[in-house]
């Protein structure tokens, strides 16, 4: 299980993200049409203001590592989940 703190640092940072999102998108288009200005502007934006700040994490225990986006859970999570016929669609495969 992940610390709750980084869970709730990644939620914040998420909330974030959606904040800003209209406002950097409207600055990324005035980039694109050479306005330096607008450089100057997206660079006074808050870091976690960007979306590449935020990490995939396992709905059930938070685990960085092995994220099946699919599924939004983790390997882990996910073998246990299917092996007990809990995800629809998917069951243990045997020949």
């Amino acid at each position: 299980m992940a610390k709750v703190a980084m869970m709730e640092k990644n939620l914040k940072i998420a909330k974030t993200v959606e904040k800003y999102a209209a406002k950097r998108a409207e600055l990324k288009e005035r980039i694109r049409k050479g306005d330096r200005e607008a450089i100057k502007e997206l660079a006074k934006l808050p870091r976690n203001a960007s979306p590449t700040r935020l990490r995939n994490r396992c709905m059930v225990n938070g685990r960085p590592r092995g994220y099946m986006r699919e599924f939004g859970v983790s390997r882990v999570v996910f073998r246990k989940l299917a092996g007990e016929g809990l995800i629809p669609g998917i069951k243990k495969s045997s020949w």
